[in-house]
């Protein structure tokens, strides 16, 4: 004897595998939203404005530059200057007062990384369009403000502490 179902047990079957999907669930879409919004955070940190990361690593870069300088001046006991665009070396600039051979070796002037600057300099220790760096420890408050463009980013010192960096305004 075969027991076939009847006619109501095969009604009673779940409808849900008969049905065509039409869309899509929740969890899908939640998982599309993620991934969207992944792509776009990973872009948006890749295409970080070049100018101003460029007139960062600028300003980075002279920072060192100016501190290595202040030391030799210190320990040498050296007048020391930073000329910015000296002479005929638009878009370079120079430290005087020390040896040739020690600005080569440590590398202290060399052209700017990208389009030269504009460079704005102020402070107590500044004198026209140089920047003294030496003998004294104590060389008064100065501020270097390199401008590309609409990026500002500046260099500040109170004349006791190292240079550091100050994006804008600040």
């Amino acid at each position: 004897m075969s027991a076939r179902p009847s006619g109501r047990l095969r009604e009673r079957r779940p409808s849900w595998r008969r049905r065509v999907q039409r869309g899509f669930t929740l969890i899908e879409l939640i998982v599309a939203i993620t991934i969207v919004a992944i792509a776009s955070a990973t872009v948006a940190m890749a295409v970080r404005d070049r100018a101003d990361a460029e007139l960062e690593r600028e300003a980075l870069h002279l920072a060192s530059v100016l501190e290595t300088a202040r030391a030799e001046a210190r320990a040498a006991s050296l007048d020391v200057r930073w000329v910015p665009d000296a002479g005929n070396d638009i878009g370079r600039y120079r430290i005087t007062g020390l040896p040739p051979a020690l600005v080569k070796r440590l590398a202290l002037e060399q052209p700017w990384l990208g389009e030269p600057p504009i460079i704005e300099i102020r402070g107590a220790a500044a004198n026209g369009r140089t920047l003294r760096l030496g003998p004294e420890p104590l060389i008064g408050a100065q501020r270097v403000t390199l401008i590309r463009g609409d990026h500002r980013i500046s260099l500040v010192t109170d004349g006791l502490r190292p240079f550091s960096v100050l994006k804008g305004d600040a």
